[in-house]
């Protein structure tokens, strides 16, 4: 597990709960765990919007 990203247990507990998963209505995310990872990442380093790291990919899509 990254620093701070989610366990798989975590994950686990979770993914049924947001809104754009297979089978849902409306349109499917395209990952919600990084979407979900990258927000955790900024509320705990405390970084603005536009400065996480390049694994999350470019931020103007991750948001």
């Amino acid at each position: 597990m990254r620093r701070y990203g989610l366990s798989d247990s975590q994950w686990e507990r979770i993914k049924d709960l947001l809104p754009g998963r297979e089978g849902h209505v409306g349109g499917m995310a395209a990952d919600n765990r990084l979407f979900v990872e990258v927000v955790l990442y900024r509320y705990r380093a405390g970084i603005p919007r536009r400065d996480p790291p390049v694994r999350f990919g470019d931020w103007k899509n991750v948001h």
